[in-house]
């Protein structure tokens, strides 16, 4: 007769508990930034206009627009040294990664370094829509169902979403949709790590 099989997860500190945060203040800094600029500025419409163009270059709501990269690009690499201790497998290196290429967009606005906006920009979606699925099949492994289910789906959805952006002409709201897909994750996550101090469950078959 087989033993049974233990599937656990890890006991997060205090320290990365309060690190997991990072990730709901970051993305709520960041949220905040574009939707109360984007619903104050005249002409702009989150329908069919990009966010970033709220921080280009000479624009009204450039200096709201960079403080919330920032609260993204430092919040999610907080929140991401959790993941690493949280959960195995790369996702926290591409939640990392993800934080970093918003800074580099901060960095090079619109209307002054637009490649190297564009580029950044790239990197970082694709970074951000890794990271639930990688983090899916870490939890597949853990026996967590329902958690690799939810980040199958949000890495998919976000995947699609900002793969049919820029050819769309509602361009502004199929990149919240795909940004909102993974931004929803990361405070799940986050929330569930500071609160439970783990992140899925332990089982036994």
């Amino acid at each position: 007769m087989n033993a049974p099989m233990e599937t656990t997860t890890t006991v997060l500190g205090a320290g990365a508990r309060r690190a997991a945060l990072g990730g709901v203040l970051g993305v709520g800094g960041f949220v905040s930034a574009w939707a109360i600029r984007g619903a104050t500025r005249d002409g702009y419409s989150a329908v069919d206009d990009a966010i970033s163009q709220l921080a280009a270059s000479g624009a009204p709501a450039r200096n709201w627009m960079t403080a919330g990269f920032l609260a993204f690009g430092i919040g999610v690499p907080v929140y991401a040294v959790a993941l690493r201790k949280a959960l195995s497998g790369p996702a926290w290196i591409t939640a990392t990664a993800t934080g970093l290429c918003t800074l580099a967009v901060a960095a090079a606005p619109l209307g002054v370094a637009d490649t190297a906006h564009n580029v950044a920009a790239a990197a970082g979606y694709a970074s951000l829509a890794a990271t639930p699925l990688l983090a899916a099949r870490q939890f597949r492994a853990q026996g967590d169902r329902a958690w690799a289910a939810w980040s199958l789906v949000a890495g998919i959805g976000s995947a699609v979403s900002l793969v049919v952006s820029p050819s769309d002409t509602t361009h502004g709201l199929f990149q919240r949709l795909g940004l909102g897909f993974t931004d929803l994750w990361i405070i799940a996550t986050a929330l569930t790590m500071w609160r439970a101090g783990r992140l899925g469950s332990t089982q036994r078959e």
